[in-house]
């Protein structure tokens, strides 16, 4: 079975290649030290990428119970399901293997429903405390009661013209990033940007399930100048200003009520879902992803989520490690000058013909099929799957 591609979608998963991904994960973890940090945790996008590596971590070196909420789709007629949907089953197989307690809610994290359905079993069910909310929600529509909004991915001074990679005809394709327009500028923001985030927080401090000392954070992302006309300036990029505006107000605001804290965490650029999609940024990626490699300090987002509690937010003296801005910052390795500055001596020589030699482009395709269960050392792809028992599996 190998994966099949539209564009940068993956139409389907393997899910025996997932589980024995994520037990791969779940081992490296094991074998670095324990993290002395939140025991009851929340987790808004649990089902990929940072939302599912800080569930790993915690849940495998913290020790923590964990809430999931993300929005997947199971098998059925139309097909085996998305890959989430088998993350989140597994992952809750991996804590419940030790006596944790892994709750998913498979759920719309922007509807006023799902907050509230998350809250009673907070009460009912789960200590009636949190102490950790982690908001990791990666999305381009955002349907509530009072709107709709749909994402755009484009810049907002001038055109951009430049290089993107096509993983389902493995070439590297000329691609013209277009203006956006103040009504796309403002849509981006309500879909990517804080607003969603603060009415989490806000509904869950008023529901009174927030613990004394509580603490949230929402992954984010900046990059280097390189990249800065599609994500600094662009409509991400507005809206991640928007998400760190929150972080700061919602700082205040757990500091008076619970004594707690917000947080922006800055990542490093990965091969994420979301991440393939962005106009312009895979060559940098796919590059990045060679020279860090190179100097040895690549890290996917386990790596990443371990090094982010283990030594940023739950560090040994127990005082959250920020910048000057009140920023948790994990991008430090990808923004050093040793990798920023090969990464531009080799940028400018990357062409259509070469990009699979200049550029880790073998690692890129490797992460992201990997999301969706392939290339997986150790499984067998020719090995028929068991629909029937997949479709018994429940997350």
């Amino acid at each position: 079975m190998d994966i099949q591609l539209k564009g940068n979608v993956a139409r389907n998963c393997h899910p025996p290649g997932l589980q024995a991904y994520l037990q791969q994960q779940a081992n490296y973890i094991r074998q670095q030290p324990a993290i002395s940090g939140a025991k009851k945790v929340l987790i808004l996008g649990a089902s990929s990428g940072f939302g599912l590596a800080s569930r790993l971590v915690l849940s495998e070196a913290g020790g923590a119970d964990t809430i999931g909420v993300s929005f997947e789709r199971g098998p059925s007629e139309r097909g085996i399901g998305t890959a989430g949907w088998y993350n989140n089953i597994y992952a809750k197989q991996l804590a419940e293997e030790k006596g944790l307690i892994a709750k998913n809610f498979v759920a719309d994290a922007f509807q006023a429903d799902t907050r509230k359905q998350v809250i009673d079993y907070i009460k009912r069910e789960f200590g009636g405390k949190i102490d950790l909310v982690i908001y990791s929600l990666a999305t381009g529509r955002r349907v509530t009661e009072s709107g709709q909004w749909q994402s755009v991915l484009k810049t907002t001074s001038e055109p951009l013209t430049g290089y993107s990679i096509n993983l389902e005809q493995q070439q590297l394709e000329q691609q013209t990033v277009e203006v956006a327009n103040a009504q796309e500028i403002d849509a981006t923001t309500k879909v990517m940007g804080g607003e969603d985030w603060q009415l989490w927080m806000e509904e869950l401090q008023q529901a009174g399930v927030l613990a004394e000392g509580a603490n949230t954070i929402a992954y984010s992302y900046i990059g280097p100048e390189r990249t800065s006309a599609i994500y600094r300036e662009g409509t991400i990029g507005y809206a991640k200003q928007h998400l760190h505006a929150t972080a700061d107000a919602l700082n205040q605001q757990l500091q008076d009520s619970v004594g707690g804290s917000a947080y922006a965490c800055v990542c490093k650029a990965l091969v994420t879902k979301a991440s393939v999609y962005i106009p312009v940024m895979s060559p940098y990626i796919a590059l990045l992803y060679k020279v860090m490699k190179q100097q040895g300090l690549h890290e996917e987002c386990t790596e990443q989520a371990y090094r982010l509690f283990s030594e940023r937010l739950y560090p040994a003296d127990g005082q959250a490690v920020t910048d000057k801005q009140r920023q948790i910052r994990i991008d430090d390795w990808e923004l050093s000058a040793e990798v920023q500055s090969q990464i531009d001596q080799l940028y400018n020589s990357i062409t259509p013909e070469n990009f699979k030699q200049t550029t880790d482009y073998a690692g890129y395709r490797q992460s992201f099929e990997r999301l969706n269960g392939f290339a997986v050392e150790g499984v067998d792809y020719q090995q028929a799957l068991n629909i029937d028992a997949l479709s018994q599996l429940r997350p």
